[in-house]
């Protein structure tokens, strides 16, 4: 990393990234994004929960703290069980409470998938706040958090989940869009929405990209233009009109396809931003998973 370090320790990494932000690397190279106000500060995500984020954020900023999660998953919800609450979209609370997302040994394997990050330090299981019942704030798309002398908006974007959520810096021109859009957006997992519906969410997400200039997500240290919205809905409609490459993943990911192969650089050989992994049976409109329940993307 090249970046302005600010504060480190043997699970977390924090740089400066923009004034009155601090962006934070778990141990997988997962990311999340410190907000301050005159008043409070908002935690954009909460990694995987290994090591404490919480102590780590406390030595970062005097202010109360707000989490918010742009979605349930396992890299995105940790610091939740360490806060006790979390601000989140209603249509992603049975997620974050499975076991694949929450249980100490999920969390223990999923720092260890990245070696290069695994050599800084050996987890155990007492470095992981164990998950448990928690209070579950609502948050909507249109809504507003108030941070003093700043405010940061809700978009909602279903896809990834259905409750997928990104945040609009709009002093800034900035989006913090967790994994709502990017080089391997994953619309293949249980809890992800159709094709169809994720293209309606781009285009509802588009209604906002005169109003920022880039995004910074959850696992891409680089700023991405604000054009990748519409690389993703290009790819949404290559896959619905069956143009796209659809590129068997194999074991990686059992039935799924990539919309492009990808390039040296990761990104799609086609062109853009924006890649997918989708499942054929998961192209249109359908009932929505049991487990999630009645979709309720929007107040």
């Amino acid at each position: 990393m090249a970046e302005n370090i600010i504060l480190r320790n043997k699970f977390f990494v924090a740089d400066k990234l923009l004034d009155g932000v601090t962006r934070i690397t778990g141990l997988a190279g997962e990311l999340c994004y410190l907000i301050e106000g005159t008043e409070r500060t908002l935690l954009i995500d909460g990694l995987s929960g290994v090591g404490s984020l919480r102590a780590f954020v406390r030595e970062l900023t005097e202010l109360p703290v707000t989490m918010v999660a742009t979605h349930g998953h396992i890299d995105h919800i940790g610091a939740a069980w360490e806060y006790g609450e979390v601000f989140i979209h209603p249509d992603d609370i049975a997620l974050m409470y499975t076991e694949m997302h929450s249980s100490v040994e999920s969390r223990l394997k999923f720092t260890g998938s990245n070696p290069a990050m695994e050599k800084r330090t050996k987890t155990r299981e007492e470095d992981v706040p164990p998950a448990h019942g928690i209070k579950t704030y609502p948050v909507y798309d249109g809504d507003v958090f108030q941070l003093g002398g700043m405010k940061i908006e809700v978009i909602g974007v279903p896809g990834h989940t259905y409750g997928t959520l990104v945040f609009l810096d709009r002093a800034k021109r900035v989006v913090y869009s967790g994994d709502a859009c990017n080089i391997n957006t994953l619309l293949h997992l249980v809890g992800s929405t159709t094709v169809e519906e994720y293209l309606q969410s781009l285009q509802h997400f588009k209604t906002f990209q005169k109003d920022f200039d880039v995004t910074y997500g959850g696992h891409i240290r680089s700023a991405v233009p604000n054009t990748i919205i519409d690389d993703g809905i290009a790819m949404c409609r290559r896959i619905l009109n069956e143009t796209d490459e659809a590129v068997p993943l194999g074991s990686y990911a059992q039935g799924a396809f990539l919309a492009s192969d990808r390039g040296a650089d990761y990104v799609p050989k086609c062109g853009g931003y924006c890649n997918i992994v989708y499942r054929k049976d998961m192209k249109q409109k359908r009932v929505h998973p049991e487990i999630l329940g009645a979709p309720n993307y929007y107040r």
